[in-house]
């Protein structure tokens, strides 16, 4: 699963949600939702946004998770 580590990098730049959202030109509820990880999908033109403003890589937001699966414990008992 994909991690949106963006609160993350907002407090290591110390920006606050609003500013992100003015500065990025985006809606404060949507931000929230990538804040968050309810997000579905993002825009790479959104992606390119948010690392311009916070001067980072897409590496620095986003994270691969592996996701373990439900079952295997039962399979190794």
């Amino acid at each position: 699963m994909i991690v949106v580590n963006l609160d993350v990098v907002m407090a290591q730049r110390k920006m606050g949600l609003t500013e992100l959202s003015e500065q990025v030109d985006l809606t404060m509820a949507n931000l929230s939702i990538l804040k968050n990880n309810k997000a579905k999908a993002m825009r790479f033109t959104t992606l390119d946004a948010i690392c311009e403003v916070l001067n980072c890589q897409p590496g620095d937001i986003l994270e691969y998770v592996k996701e373990e699966k439900q079952g295997k414990e039962d399979k190794d008992e």
